[in-house]
């Protein structure tokens, strides 16, 4: 069979690299495989990285299709890149007569949607989330607006039009069942989560001897940090030599101007950036992990990448409930604390308990048990071949 691959996310990004090309290297082996991209311009500059990245995919066996991506004005910009995906697209279709069109959310579904009504060719979508009220819940659109209408419109679409769906939990498989226009017109589903490579993402050397807090990826959007600053303050009261790891990008200010609006004194904090060949070093420093997500209608379809790498990892986890099916993996694989609100009785129980857990021996075991369960990689590009196989017959 011919796959096309279309991504809205960039290659010479880490999303694009552990959630898409991870998956595409192995199902490279025995599909042939069309990827398209969208590249940030700045990604693009750095000739050493593109040129290093093309070699490798390029090793593996996947036709590697690049475009820019275009930011502004939005609506023209992203307008701009649909066509220009459509026609790539239309050309790769015919040109390599390919099977299937794989869209990875909204945006490349357009593109995949015009290429199924055109050539007939059988639509995946794997729609990430809802994200249409992602963008609400987000405060980034209204949900009286035009926006917003015509996103929704759209997944109407994908819903109906697509030959499978791949949901990443099992939360917004719920949800969809009583959509309206889905009685009785339900497409095949199937839930893959986020996954994480885990002969990657692994334990390494013995569990840390001093306490360290440690906090992964992005504080903006989506995530609560104040609450995560309260929580470390609490540890501080209850043990003064704690530590807190935090590995993020580029908010390095932000996240300094909030430690130090909640008090925390910057001698007890290690901030840094990391690359993705250095994050399981680093996150194996950590005692346990913090992380609180906004929740919302979206996120109830939504399921955090850094959570099946982190248990990789063996490092029990505080989150929070209504994100997914989050709390039912940390709470009923007993890998962590999912709290139901962020009061100060709940933030001060909730850390008491996960140093409860971290001080468990077996612990560990149970993270990475859980991890192999619920965000096995190689499981998850297995399930995306069973779907490649049964749209191909």
């Amino acid at each position: 069979m011919g796959i096309l691959y279309i991504s809205y996310d960039g290659m010479l990004e880490p999303l694009g690299q552990s959630q898409v090309l991870a998956y595409l290297k192995q199902l490279a082996a025995d599909q042939s495989i069309h990827l398209i991209s969208f590249e940030k311009s700045d990604d693009w500059l750095d000739l050493l990285a593109r040129e290093s990245l093309r070699r490798e995919i390029a090793a593996t066996g996947i036709v590697w299709h690049p475009l820019a991506y275009h930011k502004r004005p939005t609506a023209i910009a992203t307008a701009w890149d649909i066509a220009c995906g459509i026609s790539l697209g239309l050309w790769l279709v015919f040109r390599h007569r390919l099977h299937i069109v794989h869209a990875r959310s909204y945006v490349p579904s357009v593109m995949a949607l015009a290429l199924k009504r055109i050539t007939g060719i059988k639509f995946l979508f794997d729609m990430r989330g809802f994200w249409a009220d992602e963008r609400v819940d987000g405060n980034l659109w209204l949900r009286s607006g035009s926006m917003y209408r015509l996103a929704k419109w759209f997944e109407r679409q994908f819903l109906l039009a697509a030959d499978h769906v791949v949901s990443l939990t099992n939360a917004a498989v719920t949800l969809m069942q009583i959509f309206p226009y889905l009685q009785g017109r339900m497409p095949n589903i199937s839930v893959i989560s986020t996954c994480a490579n885990l002969r990657h993402f692994k334990p390494e050397g013995a569990a840390p001897e001093e306490l360290v807090l440690g906090y992964v990826g992005t504080v903006g959007t989506w995530y609560l940090f104040d609450e995560t600053v309260a929580v470390f303050n609490e540890l501080l009261r209850i043990r003064p030599d704690a530590r807190i790891l935090i590995i993020n990008r580029n908010e390095h200010e932000f996240i300094r101007e909030r430690l130090k609006a909640g008090g925390v004194p910057l001698e007890a904090v290690e901030l840094c950036s990391a690359d993705y060949s250095n994050m399981p070093r680093l996150i194996a420093r950590m005692t346990a992990s913090v992380f609180f997500i906004k929740p919302s209608y979206s996120k109830q379809a939504s399921a955090p990448t850094k959570l099946g790498e982190l248990l990789g990892c063996g490092i029990p986890c505080l989150s929070n409930s209504g994100v997914g099916d989050m709390a039912e993996i940390i709470e009923g694989e007993r890998v962590g604390v999912a709290l139901k609100s962020f009061d100060e009785g709940a933030l001060t129980a909730g850390l008491n308990e996960l140093l409860l857990l971290a001080s468990e021996t077996s612990t560990r075991m149970r993270c990475v048990a859980a991890a192999e369960k619920h965000f096995s990689l190689d499981e998850g590009v297995n399930r995306y071949r069973r779907i490649y196989v049964r749209l191909g017959e």
